[in-house]
């Protein structure tokens, strides 16, 4: 009951999110204090982290902290206000949490200031520290990992179409550019990529400039497709009994069962009441059967993850396809709750199986108890990809139209080094490829590579502050910058590297390709809904206007975008705050 009142609370009720953190005397965070909520009653709790995201009806409210040992504390709380709070103990302290690593990007040297973990309404999000200007000058390099994840432009539609407000961190702006298609260039014969820039003037912030940097993988021929040793992992307990959860995933890998070939072998791991092999390796050829056993699912039982994954990549190991797609695709809302449950450790768990040469694909689901932070660490870990399934349209996207995307690998550990010409960029900011601040902390963090689907199209932008052509003294303007894309190929350890240089060449707003239009209101929709300090010259206004002008009528993914943008801003505009009068 307390869970469904928290989530019908959060659905038609959450006007502002209050942010904080909890720590004790000694400046440690503390990790599972309960917190109540006094306009609602509702109780909540601060993450593994100490932190916690809340939403609330008003904008002033007030809160009661518990924890074992400590003194009760009640307090107002200002929902505009981040929330340091500290309970005193009445025994002992209490320990922070160990930090983590790999890096979405990376400028050497450079250590941005942090941020916080939070959670909301039950779902945990990765706390992001938004990338900021960074002087060409001084930091010339930067680099980010080539990612295929699309996962966040489903859960902030999902967000949208409840007519609420979203958390910050959910939206992440590559994986919003990721879900749309603009444009596809066939790499050269002897590169897995094709690299192509346009510059052009930046919408938001008059004299900045906005660098499209486009990364096309190379297609598979269907022909030569290789045989694929498939684990479906699919989480039956109890939690998955809603409509949104278990029923969507039914539908969802039988959708992806159409898309199997004589070749291929299915197995079918589950977990809830009990962890086992649910159907055993099966041919492609008998889709019946396969159909059957997925029907069959019922939930019930707690949520053993960790037992559940290492069931499924034993059997993926044990029935390995050598130079075949031998991949595990876990199903779940990743609300774990048996065996090891942190980030921390289910990270530590993909990374030991990484290396037998299985790929994992994570498709997320659900509301309330949703851990995006979990599925996005086990994807990105566990050398693999990362979607969030909103509803059977999302499914047959993801599974059927861009099935080579999702499943097949054209490559691995790639990750993109980009080098500014210091005589023409003062500043540069890479848009998205935002990093976790447990991360950041780590010195010894580096960039963790993605796997690459078949045919995919990366678009990455950069907002760029141009030195002054008076400053400019003998020095070749023609280089805005120099890129180096590093990857390696499945199954071969072998570095690889594809190069280009980006063209000084500016092109007016108005006469950039349509493509790139759309793909700047997007980046701009993005900022909007984390309420970015670099993007607040922006307006939904212009927004709109931008995608409306550029939109291909023919396109109905962005003829959804733009519908998108007009619930947005109702929401937006309802729930901000008014400006009072002196």
């Amino acid at each position: 009951m307390l869970l469904l009142g928290s989530l019908l609370f959060f659905t038609s009720h959450g006007q502002y999110y209050l942010r904080g953190e909890i720590r004790d005397e000694n400046n440690g965070l503390m990790p599972n204090v309960k917190i109540r909520l006094h306009s609602s009653g509702y109780l909540y709790y601060s993450g593994n982290t100490g932190a916690f995201g809340i939403p609330i009806a008003q904008l002033i409210d007030s809160l009661t902290l518990a924890a074992d040992g400590y003194e009760d504390r009640t307090m107002r709380v200002d929902a505009d206000q981040f929330q340091t709070i500290r309970l005193k103990p009445i025994f002992r302290s209490t320990a922070a949490v160990p930090q983590s690593k790999g890096l979405m990007s990376l400028t050497k040297d450079w250590r941005p200031s942090n941020n916080k973990d939070w959670t909301v309404a039950g779902e945990t999000y990765s706390s992001l520290v938004e990338n900021a200007f960074i002087p060409a000058v001084k930091y010339p390099e930067t680099g980010f990992a080539v990612r295929i994840d699309k996962a966040s432009y489903s859960n902030v539609r999902r967000f949208l179409n409840m007519g609420s407000t979203i958390p910050p961190d959910a939206v992440r702006i590559e994986e919003l550019l990721n879900y749309f298609n603009f444009g596809y260039t066939a790499p050269p014969a002897d590169s897995c990529f094709s690299l192509n820039s346009h510059l052009s003037d930046c919408p938001w912030n008059e004299g900045n400039r906005l660098l499209f940097l486009q990364v096309c993988a190379r297609k598979l021929d269907p022909a030569r497709i290789p045989p694929a040793n498939l684990v479906f992992l699919i989480d039956v307990s109890g939690s998955m009994d809603l409509p949104n959860k278990l029923p969507l995933i039914k539908s969802a890998f039988s959708l992806l069962v159409n898309n199997l070939r004589d070749v291929d072998t299915v197995t079918i791991v589950t977990y809830g009441n009990m962890v086992g092999v649910w159907m055993p390796p099966t041919s492609g050829n008998e889709k019946k059967k396969i159909l059957q056993s997925i029907d069959d699912l019922t939930p019930g039982g707690a949520t053993p993850g960790e037992a559940g994954i290492r069931a499924a990549y034993r059997v993926a190991r044990s029935q390995l396809i050598k130079g075949g797609n031998n991949r595990v695709i876990l199903a779940t809302d990743g609300d774990f709750n048996e065996g090891e449950t942190s980030e921390e450790e289910l990270e530590k768990l993909v990374i030991q199986y990484k290396d037998w040469g299985v790929y994992l694909t994570c498709l997320g689901v659900g509301m309330g108890n949703y851990k995006d932070s979990k599925l996005e660490t086990l994807a990105k870990k566990g050398n693999g990809n990362f979607a969030y399934l909103d509803d059977e349209q999302e499914a047959e996207k993801v599974l059927v139209r861009e099935f080579t995307q999702t499943v097949y690998a054209v490559a691995d550990d790639a990750y993109l080094n980009i080098a500014f010409n210091p005589s023409v960029i003062k500043n540069y900011r890479l848009i998205g490829f935002d990093n976790k601040v447990k991360v950041l902390s780590d010195s010894s963090s580096g960039i963790q590579g993605g796997e690459v689907g078949s045919g995919h199209s990366l678009l990455a932008l950069f907002e760029l502050t141009p030195v002054s052509a008076d400053s400019i003294s003998g020095v070749a303007t023609d280089r805005l910058a120099k890129v180096v894309l590093n990857y390696k190929l499945p199954h071969d350890p072998v570095e690889r590297m594809t190069c280009y240089t980006c063209p000084n060449h500016l092109i007016a707003f108005h006469d950039l390709q349509p493509c790139y239009r759309f793909a700047t209101s997007i980046a701009l929709f993005g900022g909007l809904l984390k309420k970015s300090p670099f993007m607040k010259q922006g307006d939904w206004k212009e927004v709109i206007e931008i995608a409306q002008e550029s939109r291909d009528p023919e396109d109905g993914m962005q003829q959804e975008f733009i519908a998108l943008i007009e619930k947005a801003q109702k929401i937006y505009k309802r729930n901000k705050k008014p400006k009072i009068r002196e």
